[in-house]
């Protein structure tokens, strides 16, 4: 009998680069398999072209949405299916969607009323990278593997639109591109726009002949203003080109560099296989081991400990994040 297997996890970009590696992984074990996934519909975009998937089912996590799901898994006779993190409603939808063997996280009580076997995470103790919690669940089906690598797949004409994205914004020779992407969308603990501004100062200065990329489309009026005032040939803001999720992919993949703090973006373009500089909280469920970018073209910088412990508080309403990575440390790894 073929395996058919639904992959699920239907949160943010971040937390849906994390499933690529488990694709991969269950395609090389069964390589004869059906294997779908079901994402938001935001997030998507990270599975498109994805060569080792067979379907993307898509949920906008609205009410009247929830038979619509439920009716294509039950089409699609799934045999097997992934919970990566707990969710209500995902775990119904499995649950009606006739697939017998469901695997998931924890023992949330709607997972005990639909009988779904579980894996325990075990309170994050020893600490371990989301990719490998991710892999887990893979790896209760059969998978060995320790390659935790994530993968986004382009084409090569959208890598020449994602050039052409840039072109419009100003970008006018063949120059170095290190991305800079300011937001966070309150993701993860972040720097102000204020210490993005010095750090861009301070890249330029050091890289003349480079060109800083502005992705985050939540930077502020006055931050566009104080951009404004800098030389306009060595920073563009790219934002306005970005209209979905796929925009801002094809963007990172005509960058060299990418600093970001741990969000999207910045597993976006480790997937992509470009150089990141990631900046990292210390907080156990925040820090580098857990969520850091993967590859060995990442580097992960993180407060240490006895910044956290003498500047933070254990209730996490104080956390001195801003300076607790200096922007000496960022130039140091460009």
């Amino acid at each position: 009998m073929q395996k058919r297997i639904l992959i699920v996890r239907t949160d943010r970009v971040g937390d849906v680069v994390m499933i690529t590696p488990v694709i991969r992984e269950l395609r090389n074990k069964f390589p004869d398999s059906f294997i779908g996934a079901l994402t938001n519909v935001n997030s998507s975009d990270i599975l498109t072209g994805n060569p080792y998937l067979d379907v993307c089912i898509t949920d906008d996590l609205k009410k009247e949405s929830f038979g619509k799901v439920v009716k294509v898994i039950r089409e699609l006779n799934f045999t097997d299916g992934l919970l990566m993190m707990p969710t209500e409603r995902a775990a119904y939808q499995m649950f009606l969607g006739g697939i017998k063997n469901r695997i998931g996280v924890g023992s949330k009580l709607y997972e005990v009323i639909t009988f779904m076997k579980s894996v325990s995470r075990n309170r994050y103790i020893p600490l371990r990278h989301e990719a490998d919690y991710c892999m887990d669940l893979a790896r209760r089906l059969g998978v060995e593997t320790g390659d935790l690598n994530p993968e986004i797949f382009l084409s090569a004409e959208e890598i020449s639109e994602g050039g052409e994205m840039l072109l419009r914004c100003g970008m006018k020779s063949d120059r170095e591109k290190i991305t800079v992407h300011t937001g966070s969308g309150n993701s993860s603990r972040n720097w102000s726009e204020g210490k993005y501004l010095d750090l861009i100062k301070k890249i330029t200065e050091m890289k003349p002949d480079s060109v800083i990329i502005l992705t985050a489309r939540e930077m502020s009026n006055w931050f566009r203003g104080e951009i404004l005032k800098l030389n306009p040939e060595n920073i563009i803001s790219a934002d306005r080109e970005i209209n979905r999720l796929r925009d801002l992919i094809k963007i990172i993949a005509n960058t060299d560099l990418l600093i970001a703090s741990s969000t999207g973006p910045l597993h976006l373009a480790s997937a992509l296989k470009i150089k990141t500089i990631g900046l990292f909280c210390h907080r156990p469920m925040n820090c580098a081991r857990h969520w850091g970018a993967l590859g060995d073209k990442a580097v992960n910088l993180e407060v240490s400990k006895e910044k956290c412990d003498l500047n933070c508080s254990s209730d996490k309403e104080i956390c001195e994040f801003e300076n607790g990575i200096e922007i000496e440390d960022v130039l140091m790894e460009i």
